[in-house]
C-alpha cells in the first residue's frame, strides 16, 4: 500500500487534525491549569458542560477534590471510571438543564468549563450567544469560565490567556 503524499507546499499546509487537536488540548489544560491559581480557595462548585469521554472530569475532579463538580451532557459516553454519580449529573440539552439547575438553589459556581465545540461552528456560534448570558446567574463574583468557543454576548470579563496557549485556542473569562 503506497501512501499519498501532499500537494500542498510546507508554507500553505494547515496543521494536521492531529496538531490541531493536540494544541486544543494542550490549551485547555494549561487554561485549566491556570483557573485553579485565579480561583484560590474561594468557595463555590465547579460545572462541567460536555462531560465527553471524561478526560476532563477526571482533571477537574485532581485539581479540585473538596468541590462538587456538576457535569451537564446529551448522554454519557465516557470512560466508566470518569462518570460523576446521578446527583452529579445533568443529562439534556444545555438549554433546559442549566435553567432548571439555577433553580435547584445550588451554591454559584466558581469555576465553569464549557467544551461543547463541535466540527459545526454555527451550530456553537448559536449556542455560544444563548450560553454566555446563560452562565452568569450559575457564577459566583469572581467565578472563571474556561471554554474551547468564544462568549460574545455574555457580560464577562475576557482574561489574558496564559503563557503558551494561542488567542482562539481557548477562552477565558472573570465574572464581575
Amino acid at each position: 500500500m503506497t501512501r499519498a503524499a501532499s500537494t500542498s507546499p510546507p508554507a500553505l499546509r494547515r496543521a494536521s487534525r492531529l496538531d490541531a487537536f493536540i494544541r486544543r488540548i494542550a490549551a485547555q489544560r494549561t487554561c485549566l491549569n491556570h483557573a485553579t491559581g485565579l480561583i484560590g480557595d474561594r468557595p463555590g462548585i465547579v460545572i462541567e458542560l460536555g462531560l465527553g469521554n471524561g478526560r476532563t472530569f477526571d482533571h477537574l475532579r485532581e485539581h479540585y477534590p473538596g468541590r462538587e463538580i456538576y457535569v451537564f451532557d446529551r448522554e454519557i459516553a465516557a470512560h466508566p471510571a470518569c462518570i460523576p454519580d446521578e446527583a452529579h449529573t445533568r443529562l439534556g440539552d444545555f438549554r433546559d438543564t442549566l435553567p432548571a439547575f439555577r433553580l435547584e438553589g445550588r451554591p454559584k459556581a466558581v469555576l465553569i468549563h464549557a467544551d461543547f465545540g463541535s466540527p459545526n461552528r454555527d451550530r456553537d456560534a448559536e449556542l455560544a450567544l444563548w450560553l454566555g448570558p446563560a452562565l452568569q446567574p450559575l457564577l459566583a463574583a469572581g467565578g472563571i469560565v474556561a471554554t474551547d468557543r468564544a462568549l460574545p454576548a455574555a457580560d464577562l470579563t475576557a482574561l489574558d490567556l496564559p503563557e503558551g496557549v494561542a488567542a482562539g485556542d481557548y477562552f477565558l473569562y472573570r465574572a464581575d
